[in-house]
């Protein structure tokens, strides 16, 4: 058990840890493997945020929706499975019960953590090296922020009933009748595809003129339309709610206008760092205009300082991978402050579980950048599923090395990891292109926006990868 009832009220440390998250718990592990002495203190040791209110219930979601659709999209392969019935609350159900079952894991990673390592409450920054807890004083040589994310429900749905957060719409004894969903980000794409597809009325509801954060209009713009096949999609709109009869009744303007009534509201328009109450302006580091730690990305410090930002808790990139990845930064530079070292970063990616997938690898396309495009519609694989929609496009230096791609495509999630691989690698159109492709698959369909770029860049192919290949692959 954590070590809330120490009767030390004075506790010394080389590393202290705010926050028993992914971020958290890797920055822990990190500074104790380099020999530190650690002290993880966290308000709950309640679980990460992927286990409990993130990744993994919104999957177990998806997962049913994507039976449920796969049953309904029989009938183009001459299939007629009846009458598809859907029990909302055994869907639900089984998400909760198997999310548990990946909190129980996460707290079993816990448990293994030494009890004298860990400690509950709330800290709060008393100086740059010093923590209050409850009515212990933590004094550590470095310390580090890792206190992830909270939910945020803008002043339009601050005091309505049923209004959801992705800390709350798990907890649904049964599937909502209908669902307004407030942002076109990737979580409010995610549950209102799954929703949708589990027979909800849904539609959603942007201020913004994009989806899924894509920075590629293109992409951005075949994913809308795509998306909006099976549910509205409200763009660039203003919205004002409220009750009516036991229902929410939204009200909106701008590029459309309407109104209409929803038995619940999901707000998804993000979720800012959980800093509130850590006494930062105590610490002497730089905030900036939103309150949150200035700091380098390649040490995870915070100006000159002995404290590291690692997780959600910084703003920047809120995906488990870097969470893990800048916990382990910020945990080994800790450890060994004030001896701070730079690390290189991966690839950055960034993957939308939407059908199709979408998703972001790399750096944007800028002006001088050689791009590719590999369209779907007609790929061969995808024309076999019955799933070809969607397209990638590749951006390239001028010597068609690969730096970036921003897809909307089936499978999506697996070319967005071969092309950061490729990235990783610095790999040319060229060199991918002279790799086996097997036929019939979907990677096959890759090949087109990698001869785009090597037409553009004058370079030969390699080996002639074009024999024997059949239409519409």
């Amino acid at each position: 058990m954590p070590s809330d009832q120490n009767p030390r009220t004075d506790i010394e440390c080389e590393v202290a840890v705010i926050g028993a998250g992914t971020a958290g718990l890797a920055a822990e592990r990190s500074a104790r493997r380099a020999g530190a002495k650690t002290l993880l203190i966290d308000e709950r040791f309640a679980g990460t945020t992927c286990a409990s209110v993130g990744c993994m219930p919104s999957k177990l979601l998806i997962a049913a929706a994507k039976v449920a659709h796969s049953i309904a999209a029989a009938p183009q392969f001459g299939i007629y499975p009846g009458n598809l019935a859907i029990d909302g609350k055994a869907v639900m159900h089984r998400v909760r019960t198997l999310r548990d079952e990946f909190v129980a894991s996460v707290l079993k990673s816990i448990d293994e953590i030494p009890d004298d390592t860990k400690l509950m409450g709330k800290a709060t920054f008393a100086s740059g090296s010093n923590l209050r807890v409850g009515d212990k004083t933590v004094r550590a040589k470095s310390v580090v922020i890792a206190t992830g994310s909270k939910s945020s429900i803008p002043k339009t749905f601050d005091r309505l009933d049923n209004i959801l957060t992705n800390e709350t719409i798990f907890e649904l004894e049964d599937l909502p009748s209908s669902l307004a969903v407030i942002g076109a980000g990737p979580l409010g794409l995610e549950l209102a595809q799954a929703f949708s597809r589990l027979g909800v009325e849904v539609m959603v509801f942007d201020e913004g003129k994009t989806v899924s954060a894509l920075k590629d209009e293109d992409v951005a713009e075949s994913l809308h339309a795509l998306l909006e096949q099976e549910f509205p999609i409200r763009l660039s709109v203003d919205i004002d709610a409220s009750s009516s009869d036991g229902a929410i009744e939204l009200s909106w303007s701008g590029a459309s206008q309407g109104k209409m009534r929803f038995t619940h509201v999901l707000v998804a328009t993000g979720r800012p760092p959980n800093l509130d109450g850590l006494g930062l302006d105590n610490t002497g580091i730089e905030l900036d205009e939103h309150g949150t730690p200035l700091f380098d990305r390649q040490t995870m410090r915070c100006g000159k300082s002995s404290i590291f930002l690692a997780g959600d808790s910084d703003a920047q990139v809120p995906i488990l991978h870097e969470a893990s990845a800048e916990g382990a930064i910020a945990g080994n530079n800790a450890a060994r402050f004030p001896e701070v070292r730079p690390s290189k970063r991966s690839t950055p990616l960034a993957i939308t579980f939407t059908d199709p997938p979408s998703a972001s690898i790399g750096v944007p396309a800028d002006e001088d950048a050689i791009t590719g495009v590999s369209d779907f519609s007609d790929q061969g694989r995808a024309k076999v599923e019955g799933r070809n929609v969607g397209m990638i496009r590749l951006y390239a230096d001028n010597e068609g090395r690969l730096t970036g791609a921003t897809l909307a495509a089936p499978e999506g999630e697996h070319f967005a990891h071969m092309i950061a691989w490729a990235i990783e690698d610095r790999l040319t159109a060229m060199q991918l292109l002279d790799k086996p492709f097997y036929h019939p698959t979907y990677e096959e369909g890759l090949r087109s926006a990698l001869k785009q770029i090597c037409d553009q860049t004058r370079l030969p192919f390699g080996q002639d990868r074009d024999a024997g290949s059949a239409p519409g692959v």
